[in-house]
């Protein structure tokens, strides 16, 4: 058949998107702002803000964007035929296993382009689905990179999908979502540095001013040690900082680490943690305030041993190639303790997500 390459302009409201980047910012800067210093400073109504202010942020955003969901689903979705110019498995320990796509879409009145895909195939469909096959596809038609296989066509489609014969088109017309680009991670940034100077600038009083006299030397001033690290421990949190040339995925860095800040794991020290953020030379550890009731978790029954095989996982699996940073992250804020892995890299953000045994339960690749 005659094909016209040629990828369709892709809709992006860059405004939009940067006011998003800054507001989400500065809310997560300020929660985090309000934990630390609500439990510094003792005073329950910051630290609560601190839990609610992102709970009532999601609420918003979503009901913010529910006319336009609204409108987005009103929108007939284009039906097109498509041909699969490669396939991958990218995970999954289940019957629905992620497949990365990359396919020629042939639409009836547009041009032909290329685009990438992740979609879930059942283990048992997965032959259905070869090189140089041809496929049935659907897309929004102001959104033309966010195509989905349908998997149980109207037979019309099917029998179209059987009998056409298909050409590929260059890597040159792929369609991809617009990149949000380094203005977006600076407004992000911005907006979270001055959400954190907002709580510190108004309870700046209460941090720098308070009159420590009467504490004892325990109380008053936190413990510091340095050798091959610096450790830092207070009565709401903890870091431990390491030199150059050591991580905390070498054997047992994490374990001596936490122990420096729950007094070498004493039985009778019983401090529950609100988060535990590890990164590659820096662990810290956010405690539950004494008296309150929040939902806090042992930092010391943490998988620990499992964290470098997650990270390797997050590093290699979600296709980012070049990862520059990575971060752990455990909390069980919603219930459950769930362990956090984010990587980031010129690719973009990826993550995943573990239950407290250290399995994998949901992976997000990068896009």
């Amino acid at each position: 058949m005659t094909i016209t390459t040629g990828a369709p302009p892709p809709t992006h409201n860059l405004p939009v998107a940067l006011a998003r980047g800054f507001l989400t910012g500065g809310v997560v800067g300020t929660s985090l702002a309000a934990l630390v210093v609500g439990g510094i400073v003792e005073n329950a109504s910051l630290f609560v803000t601190g839990l609610v202010l992102p709970v009532v942020y999601g609420l918003l955003w979503f009901l913010a964007g529910m006319p336009r969901r609204a409108r987005e689903a009103a929108v007939v979705p284009r039906t097109a035929l498509a041909v699969i110019e490669s396939r991958e498995a990218v995970g999954g320990e289940t019957s629905e296993v992620p497949v990365r796509f990359e396919l020629t879409v042939v639409p009836d009145d547009g041009p032909v382009y290329r685009v990438e895909i992740t979609q879930d195939i059942n283990l048992v469909d997965l032959a259905d689905y070869r090189p140089r096959g041809v496929v049935v596809v659907q897309y929004p038609p102001d959104r033309p990179w966010r195509v989905r296989i349908v998997k149980r066509p109207t037979p019309e489609w099917e029998d179209r999908a059987a009998s056409a014969q298909l050409d590929s088109v260059p890597g040159t017309a792929t369609v991809a979502a617009p990149p949000q680009g380094c203005a977006f991670g600076f407004v992000v940034l911005l907006g979270l540095l001055l959400g954190v100077a907002a709580v510190l600038l108004a309870f700046r009083a209460d941090l720098f001013d308070r009159d420590d006299t009467a504490k004892s030397p325990s109380a008053a001033r936190p413990s510091v040690s340095s050798t091959s690290s610096t450790t830092i421990v207070s009565s709401a949190s903890g870091t431990v900082a390491l030199g150059r040339g050591q991580s905390f995925l070498d054997k047992g860095e994490l374990d001596r680490a936490l122990g420096s800040l729950t007094k070498g794991g004493d039985t009778r020290d019983k401090r529950q943690a609100l988060t535990v953020v590890v990164q590659e030379r820096l662990l810290s550890v956010v405690f539950s305030p004494a008296g309150t009731q929040t939902p806090g978790f042992d930092p010391r029954a943490l998988p620990y041993g499992g964290f470098p095989a997650l990270v390797e996982e997050a590093t290699t699996t979600l296709g980012v190639r070049s990862p520059q940073t990575w971060q752990i992250t455990a909390d069980r804020l919603t219930g459950s303790l769930v362990i956090r892995v984010v990587v980031t890299g010129a690719e973009g953000t990826a993550s995943l997500e573990a239950d407290g045994q250290g399995k994998v339960v949901r992976r997000a690749p990068a896009r």
